[in-house]
């Protein structure tokens, strides 16, 4: 290691270290330990450009450890990301740019979210997947537009999660190359070292995943570290994990001891840990000028790197002007203009429609206009009717193929949908409602994050019946609907799934399409106002006859079916009853107060019907409104048959509204 290297990366440590001391909170050790094999990938070989963070062909980098962001922080200033000293200074402050754990979108130059260990490795499976894509589809001989590398930089604790299993199983299936991953191998964990509970070869067990396994004995040989690298970058038909062996505190008086992972290390060993590395003991946030210099190249580095890319498009545009405008297309984050036309318009003379059904020629039809349109299932696809015909098997057809066989691992697949996203294309990943609770950490993420992730859900409700209580859903809509920021949207029929569906392309935002196993009348869309109804997530889709309503009846999914028929019901026996079908709650909240009180006026009382849990729907129903829901497990049984005895019938509908209206 020569001076400015040494340099390079005692300012790295130091950094981190000051930043954590001055917020008095976060994690010095991964950063003391971990900051040479950081400071060689971003210095040797990361392509990316600080003075243009979204670059398209940039490398990725994901701290999957996002416990050591004071390590990434540093490394941002230090490389030119318009992150200024002062926000290091600012570390884990109310308003700074230097969250206690990356935030994507919060700070330039973080490609994700991370600290749920696990979820950024997974993530970053999710964003080499995405480069594999996007390479089939434009390379051309002589012209490779999309040509990057996704690295991270993992802990113990991101191998001991099982997302991390899942998404390494899918890795090595696909023969993800160009994934280089440094494993931080410290042998610390937050109780105690980690052969408490991690005694795995991890090396035997990454092989059998399929990947390259690479081991870099000392994690402060420079030179070593670069090798390994090398090795990675070479080998094109596998991931490779790199095992650095780290000391976590490394330098410190708390060195290979659990006190340095998650505390400040306090004045006195800051002190002591300067001395030992030979660092200026009164000059908290030192940087030296030849370390400002040498890692400030990386601007120039990165704008020239752009640059050349910037050229090479151009002179592929000339050869191939179609596979251009598309990728610039993709680049913007722009759609076609026609992206939508041709949708499908169901009719009710087709006969009865699953909305699953309904969501499978949807997505087909989408596919054709939206070239970037790729996805997968856990193992569901025939059933949850995700397959996008004739597009081919990821990994297995090298034209660009579309469908993503995910097998059964539900949680990575959340988090493989979401690094696709941040990559810049519209994935989905889709399974039973029912196993939503496998993918909660990740489809929290995606919200966190406002990511375009796509999330399918099917086999909504206990209707879906023989399969019994272990696959009927009752609590997971409502879960969903808990996470602020997720688009909750469970429609009606067919028609309404159309219109669910253009919302979720053109949000951008994360979106969870919740859908029926059984079949379902088709709505008439020259009769109700279904395109007009659905955006704006609450509509009269039948108005009381005769009059002003004496009852409002609202439902979601299948079950407006049921209050629909309930409405004749009612209007036989002199009832007035508004049906109200209101496929997403977070929709209809963002309507002006007036719409609201319009579509549900509080001075007429409120049925609700939803096959899930009760609870929630008073925030629409008021006080003295009633749901007709399930608060217990459901039970195997033909899907009508369990709906009956659990109270889903237009007899029981009746009942319970005749109560509010005070008819006995």
């Amino acid at each position: 290691m020569n001076e400015v290297d040494r340099q390079c990366v005692n300012t790295l440590r130091f950094l981190a270290v000051d930043a954590v001391e001055s917020a008095r909170s976060g994690h010095p050790g991964l950063p003391l330990g971990a900051a040479p094999m950081a400071y060689v990938l971003w210095d040797r070989f990361l392509r990316h450009n600080p003075t243009h963070p979204s670059w398209f062909n940039r490398d990725r980098f994901i701290l999957s450890a996002g416990h050591g962001s004071a390590l990434l922080y540093a490394l941002l200033h230090l490389t030119g990301y318009d992150l200024p000293l002062e926000e290091l200074q600012r570390f884990r402050q109310w308003g700074s740019r230097t969250p206690g754990h990356p935030e994507y979108g919060h700070t330039p130059g973080v490609e994700a979210t991370t600290s749920p260990l696990g979820q950024g490795f997974a993530m970053g499976v999710g964003m080499a997947v995405a480069e594999r894509f996007l390479a089939t589809c434009f390379n051309r001989p002589g012209f490779p537009i999309v040509d990057h590398h996704t690295y991270a930089l993992v802990s113990d604790g991101d191998l001991m999660e099982g997302i991390s299993s899942e998404a390494a199983s899918l890795a090595g299936t696909l023969g993800l190359g160009k994934l280089v991953y440094l494993y931080d191998d410290n042998h610390i964990s937050i109780e105690g070292e980690t052969d408490i509970a991690f005694t795995e070869n991890v090396k035997r067990r990454f092989e059998a995943y399929g990947w390259q396994v690479l081991r870099v004995a000392d994690g402060n040989d420079l030179a070593a570290i670069e090798r390994a690298i090398d090795a990675a970058r070479a080998e094109r038909a596998r991931p490779s994990l790199i095992i650095v062996r780290t000391h976590i505190g490394y330098g410190s008086p708390k060195q290979d001891m659990a006190a340095a992972h998650g505390e400040p290390l306090g004045p006195d060993a800051v002190r002591a840990t300067k001395e030992a590395l030979g660092w200026p003991l009164d000059l908290p946030f030192y940087i030296p000028e030849e370390v400002r210099a040498h890692l400030g190249r990386a601007r120039q580095r990165g704008a020239q790197q752009e640059a050349e890319w910037r050229t090479r498009v151009d002179a592929y545009g000339q050869e191939y002007p179609e596979l251009a405008a598309q990728l610039i297309q993709l680049m913007r984050g722009e759609f076609p203009p026609d992206w939508d036309m041709g949708l499908p318009v169901f009719h009710s003379e087709e006969g009865p429609l699953a909305t699953r059904s309904a969501s499978g020629k949807i997505m087909n039809a989408l596919a054709e206009r939206l070239h970037h349109f790729i996805g997968g299932s856990a193992d569901l696809a025939p059933s949850t009717k995700t397959l996008l015909i004739g597009y081919g098997d990821l990994g297995f057809d090298q034209a660009c193929a579309r469908n993503i066989h995910f097998g059964v691992r539900e949680h990575a697949m959340g988090a493989i949908v979401n690094g696709m996203a941040l990559h810049g294309i519209i994935p989905y990943g889709a399974t039973f409602l029912v196993f939503s609770d496998y993918m909660r950490p990740t489809i929290r993420l995606a919200a966190l994050m406002q990511t375009h992730s796509i999330f399918i859900f099917t086999h909504d409700s206990i209707g879906l019946g023989e399969d019994g209580p272990t696959h009927q859903p009752v609590e997971q809509v409502m879960s969903l609907r808990l996470i602020p920021g997720l688009t909750v949207l469970r429609p009606a029929d067919a028609n309404e799934t159309t219109v669910a569906w253009r919302l979720a392309i053109e949000r951008r935002r994360p979106v969870a399409l919740v859908l029926t196993r059984q079949k379902l009348p088709v709505l008439d869309p020259a009769r109700f106002p279904i395109a007009e109804g659905v955006p704006r997530g609450s509509y009269v889709l039948a108005e009381a006859t005769e009059g002003a309503p004496d009852i409002v009846l609202m439902a979601t999914g299948s079950e407006v079916h049921l209050i629909l028929a309930a409405r004749e019901a009612l209007h036989a026996q002199g009832i007035r009853a508004r049906v109200v079908s209101m496929p997403s709650w977070e929709l209809f909240d963002e309507q002006v107060p007036e719409y609201r009180h319009y579509v549900l006026p509080s001075h007429v009382p409120k049925l609700a019907v939803e096959a899930g849990t009760p609870r929630g729907w008073r925030d629409y129903v008021g006080a003295t409104g009633d749901v007709i829901g399930v608060d217990r497990f459901g039970a195997s049984a033909p899907g009508h048959v369990v709906l009956e005895k659990l109270g889903f019938t237009v007899e029981h509908v009746v009942e319970r509204a005749r109560a509010l209206v005070g008819r006995k």
